[in-house]
């Protein structure tokens, strides 16, 4: 009697998996490089978007003074000196990848466009930024800055 429930419990035990301890280490080691390779492009993809923000914010202090260029040229107040100086600036900013946008006719969007005057015309088949008040800029995909129009909404 004792025989017969030795079998019975020794039936019941799961079989015991014995692991080969090469395969359990290179398993191991093949997951740790996995995690390492991952976080080295999370650090180069975060490292990217830090660099893309801090030109951005460099770029976003210079607008100001791009918008005094702008005025500049337009009233011929731009000569000399000033002018090779307010063209440097103009081309480093062109450089790292500075974009003016907003032109007068174009259908106004307010993704990109800041409506601060509003205006009725039976001439207009949609919503038409009418006047560029302020350029818009972006850098890369980002818009630093929206482009300030009046509106011309049709009738």
């Amino acid at each position: 009697m004792i025989e017969s429930q030795e079998s019975e419990t020794t039936a019941d035990a799961a079989p015991v998996q014995e692991t080969d301890p090469v395969a359990a280490l290179t398993a191991d080691l093949q997951r740790l490089q996995a995690e390492y390779a991952n976080y080295r492009k999370r650090v180069e993809r975060d490292r990217a978007v830090a660099h893309e923000l801090a030109i951005g914010s460099v770029l976003t202090e210079l607008l100001a003074t791009l918008d005094d260029i702008d005025r500049a040229a337009d009233h011929n107040e731009l000569t000399g000196g000033f002018k090779a100086v307010a063209d440097q600036i103009s081309a480093i900013t062109n450089r790292f990848g500075l974009e003016k946008y907003g032109t007068e006719g174009e259908e106004f969007d307010p993704q990109i466009h800041e409506a601060l005057l509003h205006d009725t015309s039976a001439d207009v088949k949609v919503s038409t930024a009418s006047k560029i008040l302020q350029p818009g800029y972006k850098y890369k995909e980002r818009i630093l800055r929206p482009a300030r129009v009046a509106v011309t909404d049709p009738e």
